[in-house]
């Protein structure tokens, strides 16, 4: 049985899992730890379910924990054994494992992390390192997990905006491939037996022939086809040459730069606030900009270890807004450039959000229009010959 124990520390109440057989048990195991139990709420068990998914280690909530304990005044290595200790069998436990152990070596925490590149990317890693310089973990995980969250909530944005127009892609797409292989088979019939047809419903009957010969092996190269594109899509390589291609258009291009602004600032803001020097923090950052961004990057690196000021060599490698530019000068000359910068991230994020919003306000009616005018089309070629030969009746 898992129970949601919420403890009170110096920063206030925080909130932790721990397994027990009861309630009493948990009270006592937090008791032992030095904590002050404020309530312990059991867990719904999770009902089995089979799932094909890949295992992924729960960063973010062993962030939060992390902080948590460390708050509570655990030491590190028994905030680490404890999480150990409550995570059940899979990727959570074992990476935990390796940390308890990497910690018994002697290595500092930063250095057990840096065993494990796939579950603690570089950033994270850089973060704690800083704060091992300082002694104040739980104050540099706790920025952490802000900007992760905060990045987070961006990509969200982003997956959101795409909801709609997928939505009414494969609406439109289902309902043509409904109207191509049974609709139009269908009405070909009724067209084969008349005479003087005209030329579009002559294309109706050829396809409704071809659909009624060769119908399950044109539904096999349709799924063949969607498949392909589903893996094309899902391809690395592959699909940086499509989104190499979209953001030629110079609207998409502008988007990508604000969102790659974005992540920059905000990860530059992370590791000035933890002590990390300019130069190191922007050779850090540069991994999560784009390629063609880089290139500026390392030019304004370069300058700042000429001599020049990082307001100066941002704005000269086209790495700024207007806005942006400003706030990074005042953050120079009242001292406080990692929170102007973080506030720099902030309106790059606004920024995209009305980006977004007024992208979508043309996306997604054009889309309406060019599905509803090709399924209109398609109906329209269907019913004209039925109306050709009423008229020429009456």
């Amino acid at each position: 049985m898992r129970y949601r124990v919420t403890v009170k520390s110096e920063s206030g109440e925080q909130e932790f899992e721990l397994p027990g057989d009861d309630e009493a048990q948990v009270r006592r195991t937090v008791a032992e730890m030095g904590m002050s139990v404020v309530g312990v709420a059991p867990m719904e068990k999770r009902t089995f379910s089979l799932s094909f998914r890949k295992q992924v280690f729960e960063r973010s909530l062993f962030t939060q924990e992390l902080i948590a304990l460390l708050e509570a005044g655990l030491s590190l290595v028994e905030t680490v054994e404890t999480l150990r200790d409550k995570s059940k069998e899979g990727i959570n436990r074992t990476v935990l494992e390796t940390i308890v152990n990497a910690l018994y070596e002697g290595l500092p925490l930063s250095k057990a992390l840096e065993r494990q590149p796939d579950e603690f990317p570089a950033l994270y890693v850089a973060t704690v390192a800083s704060a091992e310089r300082t002694g104040h973990l739980a104050e540099a995980l706790k920025r952490y997990h802000h900007y992760d969250a905060r990045l987070d909530s961006v990509r969200k944005k982003v997956v959101a905006a795409m909801v709609y127009p997928s939505i009414v892609i494969a609406t439109g797409t289902l309902i043509i491939v409904f109207l191509a292989f049974y609709v139009i088979p269908k009405f070909s019939q009724v067209f084969a037996s008349m005479k003087d047809i005209p030329l579009s419903a002559k294309v109706m009957v050829w396809w409704g022939d071809l659909v009624h010969e060769h119908g399950a092996v044109l539904l096999v190269c349709l799924a063949l086809g969607i498949a392909a594109i589903g893996w094309s899509l899902g391809n690395g390589r592959i699909r940086t040459k499509i989104m190499n291609v979209l953001f030629r258009f110079r609207r998409l291009a502008t988007y990508q730069r604000l969102f790659a602004l974005t992540r920059f600032y905000r990860t530059l803001g992370l590791l000035l606030s933890g002590g990390m020097s300019v130069v190191a923090s922007m050779e850090l950052a540069a991994q999560l900009l784009p390629r063609q961004m880089q290139a500026a990057l390392a030019q304004a690196v370069e300058s700042i270890r000429a001599g020049q000021a990082l307001s100066a060599a941002l704005p000269s490698a086209d790495l700024t807004t207007p806005v942006a530019e400003r706030l990074i000068r005042v953050g120079e000359q009242s001292g406080e450039l990692p929170a102007m910068i973080t506030r720099s991230a902030e309106f790059c994020d606004e920024e995209l959000d009305r980006a977004i919003d007024t992208l979508m306000r043309v996306v997604e009616p054009v889309l309406m229009l060019v599905v509803g005018g090709i399924v209109g089309a398609v109906i329209f070629l269907l019913y004209m010959p039925i109306f050709q030969l009423a008229g020429s009746v009456g």
